[in-house]
């Protein structure tokens, strides 16, 4: 019986040392892959330097094509500019510490059905993150975002989180009652797709974050934290505290069709 226990007392000290290596190697690939992804990763808002505060960051973004070109969410850019008032598009590049830079933007293209904008900024090129085929997902995989998802509270400081992918769902779901239904609705359920659930902690500011693949770094979608929610969660009294995000695929036509 004292040998069985040794026996079986190496087996489990076997098992340990084998397993704290490759979890320690996860870990390291998901620190090497975000040390690569946040040079890419910006602050979306706008600037008026007749403001207080003169900055206001509305979402995150992240760089892409020639490395002048930002994809956000489309509901994170206003629908007007105070431009009497010299207000305009920023993105906004995180600094050591709390200091950050603010380039001037413009929108160059736009999805409104799929909630994508691409932003050109001024300036010198930025690192340019890859956008992978998004079908190739599957539920059940690991993925990770970075944003802002208290916006500039804390400071211009990127945010890393991690999940998986619990579903794969249309974003719309058909209404109990013509009521319910309205303009946008209609649009989602004449030309439906696809979006990600996740099982992973989002919040408002991080609208427009990458999701990508924790060991490359290859984004395969696009955090959304109000388009989607008011499609398919709208008849809920309470978030429900699921996040989405759309395909990146539909990134990868925004770009063809810009000439990225």
């Amino acid at each position: 019986m004292r040998a069985l226990s040794r026996i079986g007392l190496g087996v489990v000290l076997f098992w340990a040392l084998w397993w704290v290596p490759l979890a320690s190697v996860g870990a390291s690939e998901l620190a090497d892959t975000i040390e690569k992804i946040k040079p890419s990763v910006v602050g979306v808002g706008t600037f008026q330097p007749t403001r207080s505060p003169r900055a206001q960051l509305l979402g995150t973004g992240f760089v892409v094509g020639d490395g002048r070109h930002v994809i956000t969410n489309d509901h994170v850019i206003p629908h007007m500019l105070d431009s009497e008032n010299r207000e305009h598009l920023a993105i906004f590049i995180p600094g050591r510490g709390d200091s950050g830079e603010m380039r001037q933007a413009r929108r160059v293209a736009s999805d409104p059905l799929r909630d994508l904008t691409l932003l050109r900024f001024e300036g010198r090129g930025l690192p340019a993150l890859r956008v992978g085929d998004s079908d190739r997902l599957r539920e059940g995989e690991t993925v990770a975002l970075t944003g802002f998802p208290i916006g500039a509270v804390l400071g211009l400081v990127p945010a890393t989180h991690t999940g998986i992918v619990s579903a794969i769902t249309p974003i719309a779901m058909p209404v109990r009652s013509t009521q319910n239904l309205d303009p946008a609705m209609i649009r989602r359920l004449r030309d439906p797709y696809t979006v990600f659930q996740l099982d992973a902690t989002a919040y408002p500011g991080n609208s427009g974050s990458p999701l990508y693949r924790p060991q490359t770094g290859e984004v395969i979608g696009v955090l959304n934290m109000v388009f989607v929610k008011e499609g398919r969660e709208r008849a809920l009294d309470r978030p429900s505290g699921i996040s989405y995000a759309i395909p990146g695929n539909y990134v990868r036509e925004l770009l063809r069709e810009a000439g990225l």
